[in-house]
């Protein structure tokens, strides 16, 4: 909630509720954030479900429909498909019209993406990701795969894409940056397509703030509902981190004040 605001702040008054998405001071009980990096705080949700909300929804819906360009009735492969920004993609890829295959390193972590309306699960750490998405898509492919985790699942991720699909990199959340061997895109005639959201706000402001508009009218609406599993008092920042670590936590880790 704002407590003060600056002589020439006019987007803003005192006591707006809102939420900020810094690159530092997270951890702060207050912080100094300029008037454009401030967006409202949907009205449907909490502060604890509402603070991990801007860049996940907001990088996924980018991601799906700018870069993607997903359609209705396109298959979508989610990677870390019960992580932060994973969780969103599956949510939004069924809004999106698109059938969600969801793949995560545990049973646990997959029945929450069922909940989030996953169409199938893959359990990576069990099965084979090529083999499965075969199998599920009738050996055709998936259109669009969604990848934050990079590392050894990037190559048969590759691998395991249709004619015309898109290949999403969002990020590397497992360390490793993977080497794809380029003769795929030729041979499937597929795109690898980076996804920098951040740049994005930059340069597209325009659609950036569309996008906004349609993501939390859908929060409104009760089309998106932020996975809260994990929420740690600030003083438990070390429990917090190591739900992180240690690839336990699903959606995305809130610390409370």
């Amino acid at each position: 909630m704002i407590e003060e605001v600056g002589a020439a702040v006019s987007r803003w008054k005192a006591g707006d509720e809102v939420i900020h998405s810094g690159g530092s001071g997270g951890f702060c009980e207050e912080i100094v954030a300029h008037e454009l990096a401030v967006l409202p705080k949907p009205s449907a949700l909490s502060f604890e479900a509402a603070a991990g909300v801007s860049i996940t929804y907001l990088t996924s819906y980018h991601a799906l429909v700018q870069r993607a360009n997903i359609q209705p009735g396109e298959t979508l492969l989610v990677l870390g498909a019960a992580g932060g920004v994973g969780s969103t993609a599956v949510e939004l890829g069924k809004a999106l019209g698109a059938t969600v295959i969801a793949a995560a390193s545990s049973d646990d972590k997959l029945a929450l993406c069922t909940q989030l309306g996953a169409d199938h699960t893959i359990n990576y750490s069990t099965e084979s990701l090529k083999d499965r998405v075969k199998e599920l898509t009738g050996g055709k492919g998936v259109d669009v795969v969604y990848d934050p985790v990079g590392g050894d699942f990037s190559e048969p991720a590759v691998r395991s894409m249709g004619w015309n699909g898109r290949y999403l990199v969002i990020g590397f959340a497992s360390g490793p940056i993977p080497s794809i061997p380029l003769n795929l895109t030729l041979l499937k005639g597929c795109a690898l397509v980076g996804v920098f959201w951040g740049r994005f706000t930059m340069e597209e402001p325009e659609a950036h703030q569309a996008n906004i508009a349609t993501v939390w009218q859908w929060f409104e609406e009760g089309k998106l509902k932020p996975v809260i599993t994990d929420v740690f008092p600030i003083e438990e920042y070390e429990a917090a981190y190591a739900a992180m670590m240690e690839r336990r936590a699903k959606g995305k880790v809130i610390l409370t004040f």
